[in-house]
């Protein structure tokens, strides 16, 4: 079953355009990897998966919620952000709350739980992360790699439809990252729809079903992530792959 369809889509952003002719289907249930070179379009597209950037033309239709550019009410905005969430680069916590605190706020926000409900989702989605023992601290006392897994948890603790991260491990010292890779591993593992802009090739060979490769704002390759980033073979893709020298260690897929 298609989860989220883009028909068409370019985004302009005052003379610059950014994104022209997308085309994209993601399936619930999978895990796609969007790659590319620095300035390619990449987070401006996953950005726009979640409106914090609007079209310019074409369609965007997530888990049935359409919308279309050039007429996108609040309310459409609304309803396609009940069902996607974004983790971004930066953590992004609240530093006057705990890692708890922190997990339990969009439900809080958002009305979906009173407070007492909220804390025991926001407990069990943190044990589920295996981070029930930070819980009550700050996140001036974690580890970059912490506190990106918490506002990972932050980003769960509300079911949403698809889990959108834009470059996640790029804020964190190199031996940080792995725990980072981990926890979104194990997500890919449960069947979470999730899209993801990376650097980290190895890592999306070994999670993602499919791949797409963005340049100058258009996808100029896609399709099964494993083949796709092969850094075998004379493409543009397999350049660029081989221009990058990762090799996460994925634990849940030893």
């Amino acid at each position: 079953m298609t989860l989220i369809q883009l028909k068409n889509l370019s985004v302009k952003i005052g003379q610059k355009q950014v994104l022209r002719n997308i085309d994209l289907d993601i399936p619930e249930g999978s895990v796609t990897a969007i790659v590319g070179p620095s300035g390619s379009g990449k987070t401006t597209l996953l950005r726009t998966l979640n409106l914090l950037q609007v079209p310019s033309e074409g369609t965007i239709e997530v888990d049935g919620v359409l919308a279309t550019a050039n007429h996108i009410s609040k309310d459409t905005t609304r309803k396609i952000r009940d069902k996607s969430t974004m983790v971004f680069q930066q953590f992004n916590l609240f530093k006057n709350l705990t890692a708890l605190g922190n997990v339990m706020s969009p439900l809080i926000y958002n009305k979906i739980a009173k407070f007492d409900e909220a804390e025991k989702i926001a407990q069990q989605t943190l044990a589920n992360l295996g981070l029930e023992q930070i819980a009550d601290q700050y996140p001036v006392t974690l580890s970059g790699g912490q506190q990106q897994r918490v506002s990972i948890a932050r980003a769960l603790v509300s079911k949403p439809k698809v889990v959108l991260f834009d470059e996640p491990t790029s804020a964190l010292d190199p031996e940080l990252v792995a725990s980072v890779l981990n926890t979104i591993a194990t997500l890919a593992l449960q069947n979470i729809t999730m899209v993801i802009v990376t650097h980290e090739i190895e890592f999306a060979r070994q999670i993602a079903n499919q791949a797409i490769f963005v340049e100058d704002g258009a996808i100029v390759a896609q399709g099964d992530a494993k083949t796709l980033l092969s850094a075998e073979g004379d493409g543009r893709v397999s350049a660029f792959v081989n221009s990058l020298d990762n090799r996460a260690h994925i634990e849940a897929f030893q």
